[in-house]
């Protein structure tokens, strides 16, 4: 017992008057698996307790994120403070971390600050739908990196948080889910016009999803090629680009079932060939 006592005291890092013996790192690492076992467990529970009273996500996950971060600085603080080693200890390092930093970590601090910016100014949040180029998806979860997002096909992607902030994000819900979408109907030539906005105004007014304010509003656009074109513009409570895609293809379905009962032609492209040329008889 006496020999392990002895292994136990021997110093084995020095820092001027300051020596670490192995008694004291053995200690610091218990201490210190045991500090972030607690942490990330606590975090976790607070997590779900803050979900379960139906608190914003969003203020979840930011109330997360800065539990873990103030919880392993408090670790790390307890850590150094329990070895007895002042901080101007790593004063030394410092210049080179710096160095490090600033050459090899730009793009990760560059995240790390945009996903802060991101759950604290909340220009976008958790259950989102954002357009980015060709990437459609619904937001699901911004981490301090990158930001997981569901596209409408059901795959996830991972995007940085700078993609986000620096480029243009159309973002479908940011104050609201209302949203203008439109139907488009080309009639024959030789249909009743008025007729035909009649009753795509009353499809519109018959369907449960089209809200009634603002009403929805029927346009004559042009003289087509083949057929005079009309608009249906309405307005909805729509999430998702998938919800208006269904919307548009109930009302189109029951436009071409009213249009076929009043006798109205949905118009296709048509051409009209004129040849005008003559016969000659060659005679050998």
């Amino acid at each position: 017992m006496e020999q392990l006592n002895r292994i136990l005291q021997v110093p084995l890092i020095v820092f001027g008057d300051v020596s670490i013996t192995m008694a004291q790192v053995l200690t610091v690492l218990a201490l210190l698996v045991g500090g972030i076992f607690f942490v990330l467990w606590s975090g976790r529970f607070l997590r779900s307790r803050m979900l379960k009273r139906s608190i914003d996500p969003n203020v979840v996950q930011l109330t997360f994120r800065a539990y873990l971060i103030l919880g392993m600085a408090i670790v790390g603080m307890s850590t150094l403070d329990l070895l007895s080693v002042p901080l101007a200890a790593f004063a030394f390092v410092s210049g080179a971390v710096a160095i490090g930093f600033g050459f090899g970590a730009q793009n990760i601090i560059n995240n790390f600050i945009s996903g802060w910016i991101l759950m604290w100014e909340r220009p976008i949040k958790i259950g989102d739908f954002l357009e980015l180029g060709e990437v459609r998806g619904t937001v699901e979860s911004i981490n301090t990196r990158s930001t997981r997002i569901r596209r409408v096909d059901g795959v996830h992607l991972l995007i940085p948080n700078s993609q986000l902030l620096e480029n243009t994000v159309t973002n479908w819900t940011l104050v609201d889910d209302l949203v203008r979408t439109v139907v488009r109907v080309g009639v024959a030539y030789e249909s009743d016009v008025r007729l035909t906005e009649t009753l795509m105004y009353r499809v519109a007014q018959e369907h449960p999803d089209v809200l009634k304010v603002p009403e929805p509003l029927v346009i004559f656009d042009n003289f087509g090629d083949s057929s005079l074109e009309f608009e249906l513009n309405f307005w909805v409570h729509s999430t998702a680009e998938r919800g208006l895609r269904m919307i548009r293809s109930d009302l189109r379905f029951q436009i071409e079932a009213l249009f076929r009962e009043e006798g109205l032609v949905i118009a296709f492209p048509q051409r009209d060939v004129h040849l005008n040329g003559e016969l000659r008889l060659l005679n050998p």
